[in-house]
């Protein structure tokens, strides 16, 4: 499909950010400027500049234009802590709840192999989308195996944390987690809860979090939108 005015100018200058035509701190040229340049209307202009300004690579300065940002901010979704943990003390966050924790089987095709205690009793379930400076920024399916978690499903999370949950109530602490990430491509419902268009590049997470208990695993799959932030480690 043949792309707009607007997505070209804004193909084009998001990849001479991204390859250090334009760097930190540059100042782009004016909306006139560009519409000159590329013989397309300012407002065609100002539409691929606010786009630019809403993925974090400019930002728009009254008096002076749009200046070249640092590299986005980055979220440490890749840390081990919980999400309101570690994203909450820098950012404004929430989380919608999807589907509400339940009892349920695990899925016939999982993820991870289970060991012979897990396979034996079913899980809980639930999903979550969670959201950053109320935008969403991840969906979040989480397997609990059900063994020892008495009530779960009949109370709400402590503070709103899983992890906070498990500790107060359950004496259960996370303690370590493996990681399988790739880059998908985001389907239609997947795009319609992280508000982008469908086939956005997103990041693809599966989990396993060790926690103090022995053998005992909370398994998660998440989809990530990076568009305005990078994800990182940092704790």
């Amino acid at each position: 499909m043949e792309l707009t005015h607007y997505q070209r100018l804004y193909t084009q200058l998001k990849s001479q950010i991204q390859t250090g035509h334009y760097k930190e701190g540059d100042l782009l040229p004016s909306e006139n400027e560009l519409g000159g340049q590329h013989k397309i209307a300012r407002m065609t202009v100002r539409r691929a500049l606010t786009e630019l300004a809403r993925e974090g690579y400019i930002r728009k300065v009254k008096g002076k234009g749009s200046i070249v940002s640092a590299t986005r901010k980055s979220l440490g979704l890749l840390s081990f802590k919980g999400f309101s943990e570690v994203v909450g003390a820098e950012h404004q966050v929430k989380t919608m709840m999807l589907r509400i924790p339940a009892c349920t089987p695990w899925p016939d095709r999982f993820f991870y192999s289970l060991n012979d205690d897990e396979a034996k009793t079913g899980c809980i379930y639930f999903e979550r989308v969670r959201f950053v400076n109320e935008e969403p920024i991840m969906i979040e399916y989480t397997y609990l195996p059900h063994s020892g978690l008495h009530d779960f499903c009949e109370k709400p999370f402590v503070d709103g944390s899983l992890f906070k949950t498990l500790s107060v109530n359950h004496q259960i602490e996370i303690t370590n987690i493996e990681q399988d990430i790739r880059a998908v491509s985001a389907d239609e419902v997947t795009a319609f809860l992280l508000k982008v268009k469908p086939l956005t590049p997103l990041v693809q997470i599966y989990r396993r979090y060790h926690t103090s208990r022995p053998d005992y695993y909370i398994y998660s799959h998440l989809y990530c939108n990076t568009e305005q932030y990078t994800i990182s480690n940092f704790q």
